[in-house]
């Protein structure tokens, strides 16, 4: 078996096929050979996602995802806008989604949930310590706000029920950690 000792690729040149909320972009890359191949990825800007949770309940959000065409079970989470730090965004999204406000929000990892074909770069915390407040969902957003025991909610991820990766990573987190 083979063994790389430098595993890089160079970009030679890069176009943007389309920019909005997430890019794509088509790069010419150098690999290690000295060839040439195409990568073609989604550009994005990063998200944050937080798991509110308080006493032995976690509180998971309720939406349509039109890409699987199905309604999924998921922490709080949204892209971070322009200028904004992950933390900020994840304070945003916990209001926005949630109404909550945390007065206890920890920084538990960043990721990259699909590395093969994007940029993105998710960073997940933990909210506990929370107010209540109004909810205020994008125009766009229809939410159902959840509280579940997380005896239960680990019981959905492994009947499959709970799908979302970011949200089995901090559910499977917590569990392996909860004297937090």
């Amino acid at each position: 078996m083979k063994h790389y000792s430098k595993l890089k690729e160079t970009r030679v040149s890069t176009r943007t096929i389309f920019k909005g909320v997430l890019g794509v972009k088509l790069d010419t890359v150098r690999l290690i050979n000295g060839h040439t191949s195409t990568r073609l990825y989604l550009d994005h800007r990063g998200a944050s996602g937080v798991m509110p949770i308080e006493g032995d309940y976690v509180y998971l959000v309720q939406q349509y995802r039109y890409p699987i065409g199905k309604v999924t079970l998921e922490i709080p989470a949204g892209k971070r806008e322009a200028g904004q730090t992950f933390l900020a965004c994840a304070r945003a999204e916990l209001r926005q989604e949630t109404g909550m406000r945390a007065k206890s929000l920890k920084h538990i990892m960043k990721f990259n949930p699909t590395n093969a074909f994007s940029n993105e770069e998710l960073h997940l915390y933990v909210a506990t310590v929370l107010t209540r407040g109004k909810d205020d969902p994008d125009e766009d957003e229809f939410i159902n706000l959840q509280k579940i025991p997380l005896s239960t909610a680990y019981k959905m991820v492994e009947k499959g029920e709970i799908c979302d990766a970011k949200t089995i990573i901090m559910l499977q987190w917590w569990k392996l950690h909860s004297s937090f």
